[in-house]
Formats: C-alpha cells, structure tokens, sequence
C-alpha cells in the first residue's frame, strides 16, 4: 500500500520520466546528419530536441519543427512545419524531410544517433555544435 501511495504522490508531483529520445540522451546536442541511406549528406541538416516532446531542426534551406511524441526506441516525427525558403538545394531538403518522416526507431549511441525504419531506410547523426 506504500509503494502505491509513493507511486501515486510522485506522479502527482511531476516526478515521471520523459520517455522520449528527449530523455534518451537525445536532448543534449544539436545533431549534424552525416549519412542518409549509407551515402554521405551532400548538405547541411540538423536535428534538436528542445524539450519533452518537441522536435526542431534546419533542412538544408528552412527550419522545421514538429512533435515527437512516442517512447523511446520509437519515433515519429508528427506535424513538421517548415518555413518556405527557396534555395539551391531544395531537392536535397526533399529528400531529408521525407527520410524524417518515414524514420520509425530511434538510437542514441553517446555522440550518434540513429533514426531508421522497419524497411531498411537510416540516418545517422552526430553531436555538434
């Protein structure tokens, strides 16, 4: 009966765990994607956790943000918006945001991360500045 009142109490107080990549390790970097599908990036694209549940990052031509939500190892990046700059390497953009969206596990490995899918898809990242 005192397990359950403890229990009880320190969920009431706000004591419970982020259960996100946020608490995995994944919120204290700004994250630099190295290598998308084993092919080296050709651009520049970050990914951040700001806080318990959100997501927030630069594509190679706009910042996005969205919610991730689900418990670690899963991911999901939900409702990503983006600004609508053009640039030159928009194709490039495309091809980061929907590898995102399609990325359903998540790894946290120290200084890399790792965001991959049930049909063999990757993306590896590094902690940076």
């Amino acid at each position: 009966m005192r397990l359950v009142l403890a229990v009880m109490a320190l969920s009431v107080l706000g004591y419970c765990k982020d259960e996100t990549v946020t608490g995995y390790g994944g919120a204290e970097a700004v994250w630099h994607l190295e290598s998308l599908d084993g092919a080296a990036f050709p651009a520049r694209a970050t990914l951040m956790f700001p806080a318990e549940g959100e997501l927030a990052g630069e594509a190679p031509c706009n910042r996005y943000s969205g919610r991730q939500t689900v418990p670690y190892p899963w991911f999901a990046a939900e409702a990503v918006v983006a600004t609508k700059r053009a640039c030159p390497e928009l194709a490039e953009e495309a091809l980061y945001l929907t590898a995102l969206a399609e990325m359903t596990l998540v790894e946290v490995l120290g200084n890399v991360m790792i965001l991959s899918n049930d049909a063999g898809r990757e993306m590896v990242f590094r902690a940076g500045e």
